[in-house]
């Protein structure tokens, strides 16, 4: 379960009136949505490669909670869109990709760690496979809201991993990684399973075959 669902309410009551306040300038949800990303990217890429690691995860989550506040501005201002959501989407995997990619390049050099590098890159691109797999299951008509580590959950501990390594705790980075690793790695097989089993029932086979048949016909790549 989205670990977010779960703090929605609480986060809701914080995040409403600073909505309310940003509704009052110039700023949009989208811009929102690029600081956000841009923030994020650029304190993961610059602070975690040169061993700032509870620095960057301060920025880091600084930035995150920036990128929540575009749907709620989105909301209050009825400027909610589908270009909206893609833009969100699209940052918020850039913005992922920074995290793992400047730990890995600090575990690779600094951190004197290949193989927990290498652990770090794994986790970058099992997140990419389990957005994926959802999305390309939602563009055939199916439904894939399955996972035990959705992308809050993964963010969470991979930024707590980083920040308390920063801070001195020992071998708390490489248990985080690990365990962030097997998450994602189960989280993509419980998809693929859902999806499998989704389109395996009578009342999905034509509308996904469908769906197949247009993309295949329209010669878009599959993304």
């Amino acid at each position: 379960m989205d670990m977010l669902k779960v703090l929605k309410p609480g986060l809701a009551q914080v995040l409403m009136p600073v909505g309310r306040a940003l509704a009052r300038t110039p700023l949009t949800p989208n811009m929102l949505t690029v600081t956000g990303a841009v923030g994020m990217t650029v304190g993961a890429l610059v602070l975690f490669p040169a061993g700032h690691l509870f620095a960057g995860t301060m920025v880091c989550t600084g930035f995150v909670f920036t990128d929540m506040l575009d749907g709620t501005l989105a909301r209050i201002t009825g400027s909610t869109g589908t270009f909206g959501a893609f833009l969100d989407s699209t940052m918020d995997r850039i913005a992922d990709s920074a995290v793992f990619v400047g730990i890995a390049i600090w575990l690779a050099t600094g951190g004197h760690d290949r193989l927990l590098a290498a652990v770090a890159l794994f986790c970058l691109v099992a997140g990419g496979l389990v957005s994926y797999a959802k999305a390309r299951a939602e563009g055939l008509g199916l439904r894939c809201d399955v996972g035990i580590a959705e992308r809050t959950e993964r963010l969470i501990i991979g930024l707590v991993a980083i920040g308390l390594a920063g801070l001195g705790v020992p071998y708390v980075l490489s248990i985080g990684l690990w365990i962030l690793a097997v998450l994602s790695a189960v989280t993509f097989g419980q998809r693929v399973y859902a999806v499998r089993r989704a389109a395996m029932s009578p009342s999905s086979a034509a509308g996904s075959a469908g769906a197949s048949g247009v993309t295949e016909a329209s010669g878009s790549p599959v993304t």
